[in-house]
């Protein structure tokens, strides 16, 4: 059946309107302008910073969100659904809103600062930081993706390794994580690229230093106020890494349907 014509002239604008800024950032960019910004003092250490933030969050989430993903996928009733409300929410909450509250949990003056403060441990406008913002924006990826695929694996699997001797630990290792492999890489693709991408918290609770709390998306704006090149260079390598991850979960998605 073929679409009628008010669907594509609709769905094309859309489209174009999706398309064209990424379009005219590729086309506008040469090779020279984009080594030139590679070479930028400015993205070299963020790109460092947000390469060991990110990896350092993704391990976190996966680590804590792989065993709570697998308790709400074998949860009901109303406690389950309102637990997974709460893991969703800084889905939609504006990021603004999570770097406020970050400071007012972990700040100097916050509810837990003074606690911190004992030990010795200031986490606002630090590599921490960076770390704490990533995780809390990423997390919800993860541990969505990999609830759903652990409820798509059968449990009668399971069953039957136990019954053959298996412990618990060793049936969820050999049995239930291999089947639900494509959630697991599905959310954490998902988790480390919105770690990557993770502005607003991190400008309000680690704020942007060149050089130590600086990522790549805040080294975008700060470049734009300088150095044109520079942003354009950045924003291109965070596109390609995008587009990388899109083709990824394609592939991942591919295989768990087979």
């Amino acid at each position: 059946m073929r679409a009628p014509g008010w669907s594509i002239a609709l769905g094309g604008t859309l489209l174009t309107l999706l398309v064209l800024p990424i379009a005219t950032l590729v086309l506008t960019s040469s090779p020279s302008d984009i080594a030139a910004g590679l070479a930028h003092p400015l993205t070299s250490a963020a790109l460092a910073l947000s390469l060991k933030t990110t990896l350092l969050s993704l391990a976190i989430v996966v680590l804590l969100g792989t065993p709570l993903a697998f308790w709400l996928a074998h949860g009901a009733g109303r406690a389950t659904a309102f637990l997974q409300a709460a893991i969703e929410l800084p889905i939609v909450l504006p990021p603004a809103v999570l770097g406020v509250a970050l400071l007012l949990a972990f700040g100097r003056v916050g509810v837990f600062g003074g606690l911190l403060d004992r030990f010795g441990i200031a986490l606002p406008f630090s590599v921490a930081a960076v770390v704490i913002a990533q995780v809390i924006v990423s997390a919800p990826f993860y541990v969505q993706a990999a609830r759903v695929g652990f409820q798509a694996v059968d449990e009668d699997l399971t069953l039957v390794a136990r019954t053959l001797g298996a412990t618990p630990a060793r049936a969820f290792i050999r049995i239930t994580l291999p089947l639900a492999s494509p959630g697991l890489l599905t959310g954490a693709a998902l988790a480390w690229a919105r770690a990557l991408g993770e502005f607003g918290a991190t400008l309000l609770f680690a704020g942007s230093l060149a050089g130590r709390t600086q990522t790549l998306p805040l080294a975008i704006y700060a470049a734009l106020e300088s150095d044109i090149a520079a942003a354009r260079a950045i924003a291109l390598v965070l596109c390609a890494i995008a587009f990388a991850l899109l083709v990824l979960l394609r592939v991942l998605a591919a295989r768990g349907a087979r």
